[in-house]
């Protein structure tokens, strides 16, 4: 784990091992210090040389002086360390992200992966600046205090060592039964996170519903559960300083005690007793500082180990040893096809799928809710592997084709229409970088989105709010298939895409398509009947499997499912005219 996340150090190496090398040289100062001092009480003040007080005044400030540059040093550079790793982290983190299928990303969920990108990766940033700081300082001082305080007197100084073991087995008692804790508060900050999501998204179902006190309630639910396990641990983690002072103390009583008796039976003079209280206060004082960077290292604890979990976390879509960047034309063959997203063949979403869609046909999917459209035309893009049998697209297998490559070919735009913050020319640019203002023009006429963008006083350049909450659910939708067809795609795919659109503006986008895209593969999933049947061939679904395949005409002679759809619908439309 330690090796994994090392390797986000990277350019602050440099920073990283100066650190502690600023720290040693500043703990040797501070380390000579009470030395001087010493030295300055016995052979300058109880003899009354001026001379020696003098020098030895002179040596105390250019040691303190030396001791702050090296301070500030190792602080600049710790600040550098920590902060460029913190980045780095962050940013693996979230490119190991962009890989991810999702099926992987559905391993974690969104919420979870918000929080291990923002409040993980801090606890970790100020645990890694803990190690490279105090960490290297305390153990140092430690070392140096206590060899400097023996050489003082062999007897006091062997006080020390009883402190050592007892820390150390509170420490360990209150790490044992503290992370634990802190591994559940972060699970729940996660819960706390898709509640606040969930809330923010769907605002405005929840004044409409007047669900704001269920909500408050619910928020307050797993805010007092953090509330609680935070307290429970910082609890446990209460005691660490009583056992500090409780050892403190006992180690400065006891080296008064038998230091007082050895000035007044003459083996120690008072200059070496006030160093040695000096080194008593280094020691102890390390001693607490590691206590906290053990606390910390604690606490942060479970934050790396949910970060390394993401970075370890390997995506489930992969090229295969030589992938194919060229795809021949826009046909699609599925034979035999299983799929089940928990990769379960006693879980299947789809069984059994046989279907052969030619270069340039448009295709119509209709079925009921849960009939396995959605999942069916995911699988083309390659957003999710099937569990068995063959997919190939333009006469080679999709897991044979380059990922990249085939979603380059492969225009999609989802049931859940998503745009971005930015303007609508940036929105639009999404489906390629380099298109010029007349090829943005041009989708958009296609996509029947030209009209309503100029009747903005900024036109291409209305700025689109966060989820394009400024747009209206068919404004969105047409924004979406221009942006699609601006990738100029061999297969078009089209989720239940102009159900916010009007009749009339779903005939002329399909009557753009048949004009403007005829070698382009169209297959449009649709509940109203309208939207597909004019298509070359439509594929009726239930229950996952291919029910029946054919025209228009062909299926509301023949398909039972074909007729419930159609005639419902016909029979609705009537009874609304007749209203």
């Amino acid at each position: 784990m330690i090796k994994r996340l090392m390797g986000s150090i990277r350019q602050y190496k440099r920073d990283t091992i100066l650190t502690p090398v600023f720290i040693i040289f500043e703990v040797v100062m501070e380390v000579v210090i009470p030395l001087l001092m010493a030295d300055l009480i016995d052979y300058g003040i109880d003899a009354g040389n001026m001379n020696y007080i003098l020098k030895m005044g002179a040596a105390l400030i250019l040691s303190a002086v030396i001791s702050l540059i090296f301070g500030v040093l190792s602080g600049k550079a710790s600040a550098r360390a920590s902060a460029g790793f913190a980045r780095n982290l962050r940013q693996d983190m979230y490119y190991n992200i962009q890989n991810f299928s999702f099926s992987n990303i559905d391993k974690f969920s969104t919420a979870s992966l918000v929080t291990r990108l923002t409040t993980d990766i801090s606890n970790v940033q100020n645990a890694f600046m803990m190690i490279i700081r105090m960490a290297v300082r305390c153990p140092v001082m430690l070392i140096f205090a206590w060899i400097m305080s023996f050489n003082i007197n062999k007897s006091l100084s062997m006080i020390f060592l009883w402190v050592i073991p007892v820390l150390c087995i509170g420490l360990y008692i209150i790490m044992r039964k503290a992370h634990p804790i802190f591994e559940r508060v972060f699970r729940t900050y996660d819960k706390l996170n898709k509640v606040v999501q969930e809330n923010l998204r769907g605002i405005r179902v929840v004044k409409s519903f007047v669900r704001e006190e269920h909500e408050n309630e619910k928020f307050g639910a797993v805010s007092t559960s953090i509330y609680t396990d935070f307290k429970n641990a910082e609890k446990l983690l209460a005691f660490n300083s009583p056992l500090m002072q409780f050892c403190m103390y006992a180690c400065m009583l006891l080296i008064c005690w038998f230091g007082a008796r050895l000035i007044v039976g003459g083996s120690m003079t008072t200059g070496q007793l006030t160093s040695l209280f000096a080194y008593v206060m280094q020691i102890l004082m390390s001693l607490m500082m590691l206590s906290m960077v053990i606390v910390m290292i604690t606490i942060s604890r479970a934050s790396t180990e949910r970060v390394v979990e993401v970075l370890d976390e390997t995506p489930d879509l992969y090229n295969g040893e030589s992938p194919a960047y060229e795809i021949s034309d826009g046909s699609i063959r599925f034979e035999n096809v299983d799929f089940s997203y928990v990769k379960d063949k006693n879980r299947l979403c789809l069984t059994d799928i046989n279907l052969d869609v030619k270069a340039g046909e448009t295709v119509g999917i209709i079925g009921g809710t849960g009939s396995g459209k959605s999942s069916f035309a995911q699988l083309i893009p390659r957003l999710y592997d099937i569990t068995s049998g063959s997919l190939s697209v333009g006469g080679a297998d999709i897991q044979d084709i380059d990922i990249q490559t085939l979603r380059e070919k492969v225009a999609m735009v989802l049931q859940k229409n998503v745009l971005f913050s930015g303007t609508i020319k940036e929105n639009l640019r999404w489906g390629n970088k380099e298109a010029c203002d007349e090829e943005l023009k041009r989708v958009c006429k296609l996509a029947q989105a030209d009209d309503f963008i100029q009747s903005f006083p900024d036109g291409y350049d209305t700025y689109v709010e966060q989820g394009g909450t400024n747009l209206s659910g068919g404004q969105k939708q047409r924004l979406c298939i221009a942006r699609a067809l601006l990738k100029k795609p061999k297969i078009l795919i089209l989720d239940d895409s102009t159900s916010a659109v009007d009749t009339k503006t779903d005939a002329l986008i399909r009557k753009a398509f048949r004009e403007e895209i005829p070698n382009t593969t169209k297959l449009i999933i649709a509940q109203r009947i309208s939207s597909i049947e004019d298509a070359d061939k439509i594929v009726v679904m239930d229950n996952g499997r291919i029910n029946a395949v054919g025209t228009h005409d062909e299926l509301l002679k023949s398909n039972a499912i074909y007729q419930e759809v159609y005639y419902s619908q016909v029979k609705g439309g009537d009874g609304d005219e007749a209203e």
